[in-house]
């Protein structure tokens, strides 16, 4: 099997443009047929119109909303990357994202949150169904509160120190002010025309605090400025949020990548001791397991466990059940499952179109998009890898 896949790998690298390869050449290259490119792209861009009609067809993002939603991340690096060399933000219309968008039209948002929750194998699209529902909610005025991966959190923070004043707490200061930052980036524009307050004065240290009343913009400002309270300025936005919402002043959107990270037995962060920490010691976990309970309204929470998202180990199965662990499954009961599978036979063939369409691979001999679908079994990830320049 494994001399087989070799040989069709060297077969494909022949029809695979050349990293090398210059624009003119790649524009000389010999276009798709008109056909195939109204069978692969819709000119509806507004994801709140999409429907069946546009399943397995791909939609472009506009640029603006693109740097608004994902400055801060959200989406696979490779896929920024083929942004880079295409020029251009496409997404493909998916049944999962689908079926989330109509649950959350017909939602009635004066009962408790909804938590989704997105499940599938490695590869097969969570990231950018999530993305999807992201560009939804961004153009439809919902507060957006994203974690483009949380176990960044727990595999490699950037920095760790010791919480002030909460005992055996460890604080990451500077993901807690990247966070803000993101956050500020999607939500500016909504927050200045809200202009939603907080409800109580938060005092920082002795000299420092912010009063009751101000806005929810000098709150995050306050923790990007003093990074040393980041962590516990992210807790407040948090907790005004949910305030925020259940009043009616807002709705909410919170999207988390990686959910099960918080579940996890333990992180790669150490103690003073030289132990490892457990995610519940982390300062910054527990924030968006408050605004993930059900206890609150005027919001929709869209979350992933992923078998990656785990600290290390090889996880066995990607069901909702095993990755999130007795606790996490508890915190998140009942939520409606989503299961994120690899392409339909609709779906491959028009990656292959779009790939034809930017003259990325060259057009296809009889046989090769059969081999395509055999080496990656038709998984989006897999898929990528095979048709990446060389």
């Amino acid at each position: 099997m494994k001399m087989i896949r070799n040989r069709l790998a060297v077969q494909l690298q022949r029809h695979v443009l050349p990293k090398s390869m210059s624009t003119n050449a790649a524009a000389a290259a010999a276009p798709a047929e008109a056909s195939a490119i109204s069978e692969f792209r819709t000119a509806v861009t507004n994801p709140g119109e999409h429907s069946a009609l546009q399943v397995a067809k791909f939609y472009t993002i506009p640029a603006e909303q693109k740097k608004q939603i994902f400055a801060g991340g959200g989406l696979p690096k490779q896929y920024e990357q083929q942004i880079k060399t295409f020029t251009e933000a496409c997404l493909m219309v998916r049944n999962p994202a689908l079926e989330v968008l109509d649950y959350i039209k017909k939602a009635d948002l004066s009962k408790p949150v909804v938590r989704y929750v997105l499940y599938g194998e490695n590869g097969t699209g969570k990231t950018l169904t999530m993305a999807h529902v992201l560009h939804y909610g961004a153009v439809n005025d919902f507060l957006l509160v994203h974690v483009p991966w949380a176990p960044n959190w727990m595999k490699r923070p950037k920095e760790a120190s010791n919480a002030a004043g909460q005992e055996g707490m460890i604080d990451l200061p500077f993901d807690a002010a990247a966070w803000l930052v993101h956050f500020k980036g999607q939500n500016s524009k909504l927050l200045q025309r809200l202009e939603l307050k907080t409800s109580k004065e938060y005092v920082w240290s002795k000299r420092e605090s912010t009063p009751a009343g101000s806005t929810l913009l000098e709150l995050v400002e306050h923790g990007i400025a003093r990074i040393k309270y980041a962590s516990e300025t992210t807790a407040a936005l948090i907790s005004e949020i949910k305030l925020l919402s259940t009043a009616g002043k807002c709705k909410v959107m919170v999207a988390i990548d990686g959910f099960n990270a918080f579940f996890h037995p333990v992180t790669r962060i150490f103690s003073d001791n030289k132990q490892r920490v457990t995610p519940d010691k982390i300062t910054l976990t527990h924030p968006f397991l408050n605004i993930t309970s059900y206890d609150w309204t005027n919001g929709v929470c869209i979350l992933s466990v992923d078998k990656i998202a785990m600290t290390e180990g090889h996880m066995d199965s990607y069901m909702p059940r095993y990755l999130l662990g007795t606790e996490g499954f508890e915190h998140l009961d009942p939520f409606v499952p989503i299961h994120v599978e690899n392409y339909s036979d609709k779906e491959f063939h028009s990656y292959i179109n779009y790939y034809l369409d930017r003259h990325w691979i060259n057009k296809t001999p009889k046989g090769f998009e059969e081999q395509l679908k055999f080496m990656s079994n038709k998984n989006p990830y897999s898929l990528m890898q095979l048709v990446r320049a060389l």
